[in-house]
């Protein structure tokens, strides 16, 4: 055989391998909520590693989507080949089963905690000094003070911090619901800006510098300290607070079209383990882990929180009550106008 005819042979097979390589190279998109950015610029490159490792002939990628979690979820049942989600509400992944099909009616018990790796609660960011001396729900009704937070119409992030409001105010009104609702409707006629997503108040508040008070998740509220200058802000974890999980779910129609089943499930596995756990919580989210709470319980001041489930009667019915077209949202917002 000639050297030149050796020689294509040669180019051939590392063509031909260098096809193989580019075949079994595997991409995931990860769709998240608004303010989950730099959580998963965190965990994302050590999963990464640890697949290459471990599957030496399959290079994986992680990309991501992020916007508020109602309107990521119906991107999905647009079309959107996620395969997993990240969200910080559950009817977000849950109509992706009711409208969608595309996952099985049993997600929640497919990973441990209802499939929610981490959760965290609402807080209060304040200017230095807390000049409006802000420290508890009840500051917030005041007319001198003016809120920041997304609209519970397209954000989970809106919507805790409804619902967090609500059931704070409720408990100190022993109940009374005619209370509460007068509570709310300050509350809301206070808001200065309603943006569409937790990113795009944190803007607002942090750079437009409109506002008093930032509500937000309590993990986002330190970030935004930590990155525009600790001694800029103040943050403030109220007395009464909610339980805010973040459901994790493979998308099960996406993964198999995307043949990424194996990666994609790997991935959620992923944020439960140690090393994950432990950039979680480095980013100011709480975790079902007491021995890893314990050693950074600096960062998370006790609170008392109360679940949905059990104050509001679960999602299903807090979306159609009081988030529904005509519900009680839109009858408060509308009492504070008038």
């Amino acid at each position: 055989m000639t050297s030149k005819a050796m020689k294509k042979i040669v180019c051939g097979i590392t063509l031909s391998l260098s096809l193989m390589g580019a075949a079994n190279a595997t991409e995931l998109l990860n769709s998240s909520y608004d303010v989950s950015r730099e959580l998963f610029v965190a965990l994302n490159a050590p999963f990464e590693k640890q697949w290459d490792a471990s599957h030496p002939n399959d290079k994986l990628t992680i990309k991501m989507s992020h916007a508020g979690s109602s309107r990521q979820a119906l991107a999905i049942l647009q079309g959107l080949r996620a395969d997993v989600v990240t969200y910080n509400q559950v009817t977000d992944v849950q109509v992706l089963h009711d409208k969608g099909n595309l996952i099985p009616a049993d997600w929640k018990n497919r990973l441990p905690n209802n499939s929610s790796p981490f959760y965290s609660t609402m807080a209060f960011l304040v200017r230095k000094g807390n000049p409006k001396q802000i420290h508890d729900w009840s500051d917030l009704t005041r007319k001198d003070v003016k809120l920041v937070f997304p609209n519970p119409k397209t954000s989970g992030n809106g919507r805790y911090t409804y619902l967090a409001a609500w059931g704070a105010a409720n408990k100190a009104n022993g109940g009374d619901n005619a209370k509460t609702e007068a509570f709310m409707t300050q509350f809301l006629k206070n808001v200065e800006v309603f943006d569409t997503g937790g990113r795009g108040a944190t803007t607002t508040f942090a750079e437009r510098g409109l506002g008093d008070v930032l509500i937000s998740f309590e993990s986002e509220v330190n970030n935004i300290r930590n990155q525009y200058g600790k001694d800029a802000y103040q943050v403030v974890v109220p007395k009464t607070d909610i339980l805010a999980e973040f459901p994790v779910a493979w998308i099960d129609k996406n993964v198999e079209h995307n043949n990424s089943a194996d990666a994609a499930k790997a991935y959620l596995h992923f944020l439960y383990t140690p090393a994950a756990q432990k950039i979680i919580t480095d980013f100011y989210y709480r975790v079902n882990n007491p021995q890893l709470m314990a050693e950074q319980k600096e960062r998370f001041p006790q609170t008392e929180l109360f679940r949905v489930e059990e104050t509001f009667g679960g999602w299903d019915n807090v979306m159609k009550t009081r988030f529904a077209s005509g519900g009680e949202l839109d009858k408060l917002l509308a009492a504070g106008r008038g």
